[in-house]
């Protein structure tokens, strides 16, 4: 392995990103047990001392499990593209059709890091949720999730990867725009399959039953001038006590859902305004905003790639003495990766904006926003979520506001 200036400002870009990784979720853990004496005045009511030192523990078992997961698995990424193992697989499937060495070289880092992560998953979910009173799943829902999801990502990613390298072997120097047309027509592909095909692989959907939140719903709908067929509740609970909604899906396969462990815990009125909420999304067209953004994003990447797809000094960097098309555009995807996280602040913000932007058109449609704010007090109860998060921790990785805050910006619309 050469160390030049590209492995250099790699190793800097790798050990920066995650040391920030780690310090963010370190001194997170340390402010939310700052703050675990006394609930916030806007919480009485719904989380007392002794909850609030509940989720305090819940926060900081999950900040010591996703450092402890985080380090072991950047470690072993790193010992997998430095220590020639790469440039060896590549020798070994060179000989072999084009297409075919190409997923296999893909394929080979993707099932290591996989399996790595199998015993994690296993002890987030039958260890860590356990002790807290959330895991609801047996071992062979477990085992049946696992092999369900490889499955998926095998015929889905290397469906997709396929026709990627054909683009790259036969398509020429504009091969990332095509690439890019490719992704783009998937990413519609499987935002259309998620919610009626993908979803139901894992959990079984049925329309909402309770007779009151279904009437409920239906004059919710007509008042905002929208006809909602998908509204379903998902048998959540068949894995954990988590509650949550969402929305997902693309015109007639557009789904708001529900989990039956929302509906059980929480009133007509505040699953309503919960509905109300996800409306919002729909009628200031977050999706297809997200869609948008998510488009231009990638266009710049494929360009970036195509740029550093014969950059020799890129290749020289991981150990190979080639180039190759495929190669190239694995290192670009190893180069991308601490990158993101410098990014992230800006996607997260963006997402941060749209669900205030849902939460207020929610507060209006339900009629005020009691409801709302009582059901994210319940759900922040539920689910022992991290009422009062670092502001860094929120700045990197929270795609929603802080519940506190949300709260707070619910009460002043009522005042």
């Amino acid at each position: 392995m050469n160390a030049n200036p590209v492995l250099i400002a790699y190793l800097f870009l790798f050990a920066v990103s995650g040391l920030g990784e780690l310090f963010i979720e370190f001194i997170n853990s340390g402010y939310c047990a700052k703050f675990s004496e006394q609930p916030p005045e806007q919480f009485r009511g719904y989380i007392d001392r002794a909850e609030l030192n509940k989720i305090s523990s819940y926060s900081r078992d999950r900040s010591r499990f996703n450092m402890f997961h985080s380090a072991v698995s950047k470690t072993l990424f790193l010992l997998i593209i430095l220590t020639e193992l790469l440039p060896w697989f590549r020798g070994l499937t060179k000989g072999l059709p084009y297409i075919l060495s190409g997923v296999l070289f893909f394929a080979f880092p993707s099932v290591i890091m996989v399996c790595a992560g199998m015993p994690f998953d296993y002890y987030n979910r039958f260890v860590l949720e356990d002790r807290h009173g959330f895991n609801t799943a047996t071992r062979l829902t477990w085992v049946m999730d696992q092999i369900k999801g490889v499955l998926i990502v095998a015929v889905l990613g290397g469906g997709l990867l396929c026709l990627v390298l054909v683009i790259l072997e036969y398509s020429g120097k504009n091969w990332w725009i095509w690439a890019w047309v490719l992704f783009i027509l998937f990413q519609l592909l499987v935002t259309v399959l998620y919610p009626t095909v993908i979803a139901p692989i894992f959990n079984k959907f049925t329309p909402v039953e309770d007779e009151n939140l279904r009437k409920e719903v239906e004059d919710l709908a007509a008042r905002q001038g929208i006809g909602l067929k998908g509204i379903f509740q998902m048998d959540a609970s068949k894995r954990s006590r988590h509650t949550n909604a969402y929305l997902s899906g693309l015109g007639k396969a557009k789904r708001i859902v529900l989990f039956d462990s929302l509906i059980s815990s929480h009133s007509v009125g505040e699953i309503a305004a919960v509905l109300a909420h996800e409306i919002g999304h729909l009628k200031k067209r977050h999706i297809l905003k997200q869609l948008l953004i998510s488009s231009f994003s990638t266009l710049v990447l494929f360009y970036a790639a195509s740029l550093m797809i014969e950059w020799e000094g890129m290749y020289e960097a991981f150990g190979f003495s080639e180039t190759s098309a495929y190669v190239g555009l694995f290192l670009v995807g190893v180069i991308w990766g601490p990158v993101g996280f410098f990014l992230s602040p800006i996607s997260m913000a963006l997402s941060r904006r749209f669900e205030r932007e849902a939460d207020y058109y929610g507060a209006r449609a339900a009629g005020g926003p009691e409801m709302l704010s009582s059901a994210l007090k319940k759900m922040a109860k539920d689910n022992l979520a991290d009422i009062r998060p670092h502001p860094l921790y929120v700045l990197f990785n929270y795609s929603h506001p802080p519940l506190l805050e949300r709260v707070e910006r619910l009460e002043k619309i009522d005042k």
